[in-house]
């Protein structure tokens, strides 16, 4: 399927004239690997640019700290780069998450070179001066709708943490100085202070 992103203003949306199939999408997302690229359960692909040098930093962070853990307490973690496939055909990308190994024990390692094909367990989205809010709580509860434990959506810009379960309302902790996680991630403590800096 041949689709350019030469000259497109971003961030976009593309309706490509089919649904790319799971390979035609990684592929495309390896042809365009300077773009953040996501796929809708309608097909649609959202292209965004990278992130700003700020916002970054905060996801390397986020990214660092959850890795740390996993890496005492077991399972494995994603970086913003990860791609999963969803169960309503979405393929998100957020910006850490967190596997237990009995998770990932049923995926092949050539299903794992390409985009995990499941839930996360646990993800965390970071808000960057260019997301939307109202479009970033959609996203939190598409997250949780596909499978998503526990999820945060964390706001550097209101210092706030919203806390996505399912069957729950999101509860949000203003102004902590720590976030911590709970059922399989109960010893998981983000120290916000890089975040509010």
């Amino acid at each position: 399927m041949q689709l350019s992103l030469d000259h497109l203003a971003l961030p976009a949306r593309i309706r490509p004239d089919r649904p790319m199939t799971d390979e035609e999408l990684f592929e495309f997302c390896a042809e365009n690997d300077f773009y953040r690229i996501e796929r809708e359960p309608n097909g649609e692909l959202s292209v965004m640019t990278p992130s700003g040098g700020f916002t970054s930093n905060k996801n390397v962070y986020l990214s660092r700290v959850l890795d740390e853990w996993a890496e005492k307490f077991g399972g494995m973690a994603f970086d913003s780069t990860g791609g999963f496939l969803l169960p309503d055909g979405s393929m998100r990308s957020p910006d850490a998450a967190w596997m237990p190994y009995e998770a990932i024990a049923g995926i092949s390692d050539e299903q794992m070179a390409k985009f995990v094909p499941a839930a996360p367990y646990f993800i965390i989205e970071l808000r960057s001066p260019s997301d939307s809010l109202a479009k970033l709580q959609a996203k939190m509860e598409a997250w949780i709708a596909n499978g998503v434990q526990l999820g945060w959506l964390v706001d550097p810009f209101r210092k706030v943490v919203t806390i996505y379960r399912p069957g729950q309302k999101p509860e949000e902790q203003e102004g902590h100085t720590s976030v911590f996680g709970e059922g399989l991630l109960a010893s998981f403590e983000l120290p916000l202070a890089r975040i509010w800096a």
